[in-house]
């Protein structure tokens, strides 16, 4: 009976059930959640969404997610947004590494009066983790991503680190 209990202690800590991971954990940190968040695995049609890549442009020359555009982050400029998404109530999902300059963001575009912002839970990291498929500038898939620091590269578990 013991031998039961702590196998079933010990599946419930692996799957996360029991214990938070160390990305729930980063998250709760640096985030307050004021963007909605979505998960990889609820994105099924990826065209679906605008997608916004929320990183520097040279993380974003490494990998990124199919179609998304670049708005950066200290290079954010509204006004291009405001030009290229006049739709406020399209769907549109930010991105960053894990999750937190996308948050950023995602607050921004919420003050211009856009109305379907979430935030990509994990980031490109997650989504990679999970196995979905990233791509290059040259919009071809790879396993690289740019992993932004050694830090933070050790919430990605997947693929090839680039830094």
């Amino acid at each position: 009976m013991r031998f039961l209990f702590i196998s079933f202690f010990l599946l419930q800590l692996h799957t996360g059930v029991l214990g938070q991971t160390k990305l729930d954990k980063t998250l709760q940190r640096f985030n307050s959640a004021s963007v909605p968040y979505i998960l990889p695995e609820d994105i099924i049609d990826s065209s679906s969404y605008i997608l916004l890549d929320t990183r520097k442009k040279e993380e974003y020359h490494v990998s990124h997610l199919k179609d998304a555009i670049w708005v950066g982050d200290k290079a954010f400029d509204p006004s291009v947004v405001l030009e290229n998404i006049p739709d406020k109530e399209k769907p549109i999902v930010v991105y960053c590494s894990i999750g937190v300059r996308s948050e950023d963001i995602g607050e921004k575009l919420l003050a211009l009066g856009y109305t379907n912002v979430q935030n990509l839970y994990g980031g490109i990291f997650e989504w990679k983790n999970k196995d979905k498929t990233i791509y290059n500038l040259k919009e071809q898939p790879t396993d690289s991503v740019h992993a932004f620091s050694k830090h933070w590269g050790k919430l990605l578990t997947k693929g090839i680190k680039v830094y």
